[in-house]
């Protein structure tokens, strides 16, 4: 990536942008991380997906990496391009541009945008970035007013993480912490696909699959019977792929 002083002295391209989507399971629910969006008005609040027009001299995936440094102060997450949106109906919106225009100090006309997608691991770093003041986790079924296309954005990006889920199963162990529970597993498949699985047909899936692998650790402190820890086997995933969800 590029250092600061030749990004700053590099002008924003006025065309392209990148925008990216945290999706996490915060308080049991499927979310997506939101940044604060100052309004031209009264200085009031509102919130956006993090996102940037790219440098000119900037590659795509280093703009990507640059917003998520930005927003939530790391890189350390795996990010996916997955779609590009580029309706003319993006800049409809005036006070949408009006905003941009003064963020950025540029005149901008359309704008298309790169979308890059990543996963927010549970208990870890949904923890972290709850004590930034300047972002949120807003469920995906309760978003507020976004700007430009983000809402829709946020809605492709929930198909595509269930489209991850069945194309590459282990997709769904970055949600999960490195030992988990049945029940962990299971409610982590209820929340990305929104619908409920019978807990009798999912335990004996999940004992079928070879690549869940039981644990000889047990929870502890816990006021209900305690539950076995499982872990997930990467190679033994790679010889026996297969799908929970099938």
């Amino acid at each position: 990536m590029e250092n600061q002083k030749e990004r700053i002295s590099s002008p924003f391209c006025p065309y392209v942008s990148v925008d990216c989507v945290l999706l996490g399971i915060n308080e049991d629910k499927l979310s997506v991380l939101l940044v604060e969006r100052k309004l031209l008005e009264n200085n009031a609040v509102g919130y956006k997906l993090p996102g940037s027009l790219i440098y000119e001299t900037e590659e795509l995936d280093d703009a990507a990496l640059r917003v998520m440094k930005e927003a939530v102060g790391y890189t350390q997450m795996s990010l996916r391009q997955f779609h590009t949106f580029g309706s003319v109906a993006r800049t409809a919106n005036k006070e949408d541009i009006l905003w941009l225009e003064k963020e950025s100090h540029t005149k901008v006309t359309r704008i298309v945008t790169v979308v890059y997608l990543a996963l927010s691991k549970k208990g870890k770093t949904v923890n972290n970035l709850d004590k930034n003041e300047t972002m949120r986790w807003f469920p995906v079924e309760d978003l507020p007013d976004l700007p430009f296309d983000h809402k829709s954005i946020v809605e492709e990006s929930v198909n595509e993480i269930r489209n991850w889920v069945e194309r590459e199963p282990a997709i769904i162990y970055e949600y999960l912490p490195s030992k988990f529970t049945a029940f962990q597993l299971r409610r982590t498949y209820e929340i990305i696909y929104n619908k409920k699985f019978d807990v009798r047909n999912f335990q004996k899936k999940m004992n079928l699959l070879g690549y869940i692998v039981p644990t000889d650790e047990m929870e502890v402190g816990v006021p209900h019977r305690a539950a076995r820890y499982y872990r997930f086997n990467k190679v033994k995933y790679n010889k026996l792929r297969s799908s929970l969800n099938k």
